[in-house]
């Protein structure tokens, strides 16, 4: 027995020590391998920090999230409400309220009325009768005015969920379908897609979330919007299947009625500058046949208080009437543009009431059947302004019955301003000033109004404007192009007679030109070099057919005076 043990002890004498030290080597590397999997691929329990996530600092910040999108413009909270700032609400949920930065005012303006909130007021005014509400509606802090998101629900298709802790606010402003999906366990959403990434906020089992879209599809992860202003990514494995579901409001959206016309418009400007310039109006409409509309230039804004210069005749309208033409005054910024801040004029309540004011008596006074807006040159900043004079102005046209139409150049990209759409629902009338293509102040010479140049103003008018609503208006004039010996170019405004007569003067037989629709003619004299694209019958009536072409609501012209008799027989076609 004793023998036994001890040749036991001589084989267990025999282990390798170095064998020993490898092997726990080994084992040392498949544990921190181990570790180090373990670590790259389980889930993260890190929590994302809110306030950062939310980029919120003070105490009273809120952080907004429209429809599917957490902005960067911050409301704040007051009393235990949600305020977002007057652009959250022009850009993302209502472009008709109004801010008055100058007067301290917001405006809501509807089909027939004209809503107004003071800074610091816990009540509105309509038509001088006030509503109190048991919260303030507008605040002004560090300059931005805020204004209570409860009173722009009174007047939106919107809903909202305010929550605390972080402060958010969850807007929806965008109803039909929906694609959302539900939660197949209770999950995290992260702030991105991996295991790694921060938790956002836990769900549970049966959660819906919504489903947002990505420029490229994340395998396995999901990007979505929680029910209470979330939006991160989850797991495809966390998931059921995706479904559509359909949300609505009970909001009902104001309707604006519009004085339109159960025949073509054949309208034409005459150009008006003292009083005894009425007195042409018996030989212009003996002139013009079939002209179903004037618009004499009578209204002329002459101080940033918005006061105008009239020009009005009675009897200039009666004859008018009774010759069945109706009369569309018209009122303008440019003969005083020297002496007026048309922006200031637009961008404050008072001076742009004071002006709708006027309009409306003047209209009244001489029985008007319309008045046609004709500002131009406006600049950037007066935009906001400008459309809602054309909404205020639409308010009492509509309440006396009184025809609203609005001048637009061809739509460019630095004319976007003048907010053509908006004009397309308030207004009775879009008129396309479709000419101006080349004008004065242009540095290379070339046609007023080229059949492309027309054409293009016409679709990219139709893009936000209804064709019924939509009249293309024409030149009767053309320019006279001159560059001197020295190179210099300048032009000259001339009525088509005139323009014929230059080219017969100096024997010269136009040629037609296809890409502009155009007759084409060019001389060459002791004082330099002319050259004309003429407007007469045959280009008058290549844009007269686009007209018909798109269904438009009418034809307009500038202006009467320059044109050939001939030109009403052709326009006469086109608009019976």
């Amino acid at each position: 027995m004793a023998a036994k043990k001890r040749r036991r002890k001589r084989r267990r004498s025999r282990i390798n020590p170095a064998a020993v030290g490898i092997l726990a080597i080994l084992l040392i590397v498949v544990i921190a391998a181990a570790v180090f999997l373990i670590r790259k691929y389980s889930p993260s329990k890190e929590l994302m920090d809110l306030k950062l996530y939310f980029q919120l600092e003070e105490e009273d910040d809120l952080a907004i999230i429209v429809q599917n999108e957490l902005i960067e413009d911050k409301g704040i909270v007051l009393n235990g409400r949600p305020y977002v700032s007057t652009e959250v609400v022009k850009d993302y949920l209502n472009e008709r309220f109004y801010w008055d930065s100058a007067e301290n005012l917001y405006i809501y303006t509807t089909p027939d009325e004209m809503i107004t909130a003071a800074v610091g007021e816990s009540q509105y005014t309509v038509d001088k009768k006030s509503t109190a509400v048991d919260y303030q509606i507008i605040k002004v802090e560090d300059g931005v005015a805020y204004v209570a998101l409860e009173y722009i629900k009174e007047h939106t298709a919107l809903d909202y969920e305010y929550m605390e802790e972080p402060n958010r606010v969850q807007i929806t402003c965008e109803y039909g379908e929906t694609t959302v999906v539900d939660a197949k366990r209770n999950s995290e959403v992260r702030y991105r897609a991996g295991v790694k990434s921060p938790i956002l906020t836990e769900v549970k089992k049966g959660d819906v979330l919504y489903v947002l879209e990505e420029p490229e599809e994340i395998e396995k992860w999901t990007r979505v919007r929680t029910a209470d202003g979330y939006i991160g990514y989850i797991r495809d494995s966390k998931l059921k299947d995706e479904y559509t579901i359909t949300t609505s409001t009970d909001f009902v959206e104001p309707e604006y009625s519009s004085l339109t016309k159960d025949y073509t418009i054949n309208l034409a400007w005459h150009q008006v500058t003292n009083k005894d310039a009425n007195n042409t109006v018996l030989e212009k409409l003996a002139d013009a046949k079939g002209l179903t509309t004037i618009s004499p230039t009578w209204f002329f804004i002459k101080d940033d208080n918005g006061n105008i210069q009239s020009l009005a005749s009675q009897d200039y309208v009666n004859y008018c009437h009774q010759n069945g033409v109706e009369v569309w005054g018209l009122v303008e910024n440019i003969t005083y543009k020297d002496q007026i801040d048309i922006t200031s004029i637009l961008n404050k309540t008072s001076s742009r009431q004071n002006l709708v004011t006027q309009l409306i008596a003047q209209a009244i006074q001489y029985d008007l059947d319309g008045i046609n807006v004709d500002i131009e040159a406006l600049p950037g900043e007066a935009g906001d302004g400008f459309i809602e004079f054309v909404r205020e102005l639409s308010i009492m046209c509509r309440r006396n019955n009184i025809i609203l139409s609005v001048d637009n150049y061809v739509p460019m990209a630095y004319n976007q301003n003048y907010n053509r759409k908006e004009q397309g629902i308030v207004a009775d009338y879009v008129i396309i000033m479709g000419y101006d293509e080349h004008f004065a102040g242009s540095e290379e010479a070339g046609s007023v109004a080229s059949i492309g140049y027309v054409r293009n103003g016409i679709e990219k008018t139709l893009e936000e404007v209804p064709a019924e609503k939509v009249i293309n208006a024409v030149p009767f004039y053309t320019r006279l192009w001159h560059t001197d010996n020295d190179g210099d170019l300048s032009s000259s405004a001339i009525g088509m007679s005139s323009a014929a007569k230059t080219l017969a003067n100096n024997n010269i037989t136009p040629e037609w030109d296809e890409e502009t629709a155009q007759y084409y003619g060019e001389f060459t004299n002791s004082e330099g070099f002319y050259q004309i694209w003429l407007e007469e019958e045959r280009s008058i009536e290549e844009k007269a057919k686009l007209m018909k072409e798109y269904g438009l609501a009418g034809i307009a012209s500038w202006r009467l005076g320059y044109e050939k008799d001939e030109i009403w027989d052709i326009i006469l076609k086109y608009v019976n």
